[in-house]
């Protein structure tokens, strides 16, 4: 039964996918705890902390297959936290008291934190893979649309023509700073907590700092260099990240949604008969995806502000900001693996009507192109000057309904030096895009280099 919008058996797999969902899952997580205690026993064996009959049984007995999972939850309902459950399951399983052994010197928050962090790395590597997806999809657009133009808006009004392809290798850019983040990010987040009951390893006499070590060797994390109980930024750090994709996932969707509207017409999500049609309005295609993108960054957004919170915690052991972490991290990484999965969607199969996108540039009559004509006229009268007469210009152009280029041709300042041809020149998109293609070029140099 799935009573979160993760979780459903309806939109479970729009706004998430399994993958994820596994990483995050009661199993997994558990079976984590299992991974830790094993790499734990193999350490303190090694080293002699606890006799090696004890460490065989005890790493023979760390199978997730043999933890009773509903008596797991009955204990942890009536415990608090799982880890304890675990142990104690795994205790019995071992003979002659040998599971005695078992958590020798750890605290729950230890486990339970470098699991988090296990499970933190393999929901990176999921990201990671799709922002690749996407970055390659964007990619392509910008190679085949580097100087087909697009009318630039500002402010929703048509401002000054651009290309498509420079469009996406912005967005571009931007995902590639994130899988630099997240190479950056790695090292600091990556990285498991064994410390006992406030972090000074004090329940072991001799070994501590060795047995930390080849913990967290076994485990492939990084040692700590003190103990991160109650000092939470490598976490919080992870929602912040999670929460900077989500926002660039965002800023793609709002663009493909305000570009399929009717009125513009420039780009259309991928075709699938009867999605995101109507129950009323057979001429309806809705940005389904984008939708559902939006929808999902919004709430990660809001759970990076919640792991924020969580660093609030007081004292070497908190008393409760840390179960935020429950909530929100696996949360965030579920919605946002459901909107990369949506993005990636849409980049793959995107509909691009170039015929479009010339006509709207078109639309003004030639309004939009204002600002080049000022530009060639400012050498011959000054800029000002020329603003202000081509702003002019364009009322006239507005009032009487005419192109723009008509009228500036029949001016008598303007034509003394620059004739109708010339003229034209300026009011034409494709001689007004500036260094655009240089730097869609220069995105995609850094995009082959990364």
């Amino acid at each position: 039964m799935g009573a979160s919008i993760i979780d459903s058996q309806i939109f479970g797999n729009i706004f998430s996918t399994d993958a994820m969902r596994q990483v995050w899952s009661d199993r997994n997580r558990t079976e984590k705890y299992l991974d830790i205690e094993r790499a734990l026993a193999v350490v303190q064996g090694r080293l002699g902390i606890i006799p090696q009959e004890a460490a065989d049984e005890i790493i023979s007995n760390c199978d997730i297959n043999k933890i009773d999972m509903d008596k797991l939850r009955e204990q942890t309902e009536r415990i608090g936290y799982p880890v304890l459950g675990v142990v104690s399951q795994l205790n019995a399983l071992c003979r002659d008291k040998l599971g005695e052994y078992c958590h020798w010197g750890a605290t729950t928050q230890d486990i339970t934190d470098t699991a988090t962090v296990m499970q933190i790395r393999e929901g990176l590597e999921i990201i990671d893979g799709e922002l690749k997806g996407i970055s390659d999809a964007l990619v392509s657009l910008s190679k085949r649309y580097r100087d087909t133009p697009v009318i630039g808006r500002s402010n929703l009004q048509q401002a000054i023509p651009v290309t498509f392809g420079f469009k996406t290798a912005a967005i571009l850019a931007g995902i590639e700073r994130h899988r630099e983040r997240l190479n950056q990010l790695r090292p600091r987040v990556l990285m498991g907590e064994f410390g006992g009951a406030c972090g000074t390893l004090a329940s072991i006499e001799t070994g501590a700092m060795e047995t930390q070590a080849g913990l967290m060797a076994e485990l492939g994390l990084a040692q700590p260099d003190i103990a991160w109980h109650t000092v939470r930024d490598t976490i919080a750090e992870v929602g912040a990240f999670l929460g900077l994709v989500g926002g660039s996932l965002g800023k793609i969707a709002m663009d493909v949604k305000l570009m399929m509207q009717h009125e513009v017409a420039e780009v259309y999500e991928p075709f699938a008969p009867g999605r995101g049609s109507s129950s009323t309005m057979p001429q309806k295609r809705n940005p389904i995806s984008s939708c559902y993108i939006h929808a999902a960054v919004s709430v990660v957004r809001q759970h990076a502000a919640a792991l924020m919170d969580a660093m609030i915690a007081d004292h070497e052991r908190s008393t409760g900001p840390w179960e935020i972490e429950w909530i929100a991290l696996p949360e965030a990484f579920c919605l946002l693996a459901g909107a990369l999965k949506q993005t990636r969607f849409v980049l793959e199969g995107v509909e691009v009507d170039e015929g479009n996108m010339r006509s709207n540039i078109d639309l003004t009559k030639g309004l939009v192109m204002s600002e080049a004509v000022m530009m060639g006229l400012g050498p011959y009268i000054g800029r000002e000057y020329a603003h202000d007469l081509v702003y002019d210009l364009c009322r006239e152009a507005i009032g009487t309904n005419r192109p723009l280029l008509d009228i500036l041709a029949e001016h008598p300042e303007i034509k003394v030096h620059l004739d109708r041809d010339a003229l034209a020149k300026l009011c034409d998109p494709a001689n007004y895009l500036g260094q655009a293609g240089v730097m869609v070029d220069k995105v995609l140099a850094r995009a082959a280099a990364q």
